[in-house]
């Protein structure tokens, strides 16, 4: 029983550096309002990335004054919800599982291939960001490249192929596409608003 905790402890440590890791990193690059922000808003703000029966009983963490992430509520679904990820003018929140967590770090941290052994989930109800340059996704801003809006949507972060699914590597009108195509980072991107779905 005190190894099970343990690991418990383990994996919550691991998942929490892990975000802290992304959302620092991410809020450094842009002109993000999260500063000026107040905590409640902060919780707020993380809340409404996921459907509220998820969010609601997640934990939340939220830049604390050094900007470095703070637990301001303790969850018990496992889930994680963060005020901002990627520090563009409009925030976009955050919420998924440990394994979500694993491969967004290991994606900031410029790791060979996501090393979580499961498929994570996240949620992103407001929306987020991404570049595209000559017709194609791309990772990061380079020149020449676009930034996106895009609309709410969730993720399955687990290793997909457009030709194998027969689904594009860009957004058409049915809302489903592989995101980051050709890449060991390669996932599975849904435009369906979380908090819509039944």
């Amino acid at each position: 029983m005190k190894q099970i905790r343990m690991g418990i402890v383990g994996l919550v440590l691991i998942v929490v550096v892990s975000i802290s890791v992304v959302a620092t990193s991410m809020a450094e690059k842009g002109g993000s309002p999260i500063g000026k922000m107040s905590k409640d808003e902060l919780i707020k703000l993380a809340e409404s990335a996921a459907p509220p029966e998820i969010s609601k009983e997640a934990t939340i963490m939220i830049p604390g004054p050094d900007g470095k992430l703070v637990e301001a509520r303790k969850g018990t679904n496992g889930f994680t919800c963060v005020p901002d990820i990627d520090g563009q003018v409009k925030p976009d929140p955050m919420c998924g599982d440990p394994a979500s967590w694993q491969w967004a770090n290991d994606l900031i941290s410029n790791a060979p291939k996501p090393t979580n052994t499961s498929p994570g989930i996240a949620y992103m109800a407001q929306g987020g960001w991404h570049f595209e340059k000559d017709g194609k996704i791309i990772m990061k801003s380079e020149p020449g490249a676009k930034l996106v809006k895009e609309p709410p949507h969730w993720m399955v972060f687990w290793p997909f192929e457009a030709k194998a699914s027969g689904l594009s590597a860009m957004p058409t009108k049915m809302g489903t596409y592989i995101m980051f195509e050709g890449t060991p980072y390669a996932h599975l991107m849904v435009y369906q608003d979380p908090k819509k779905m039944k």
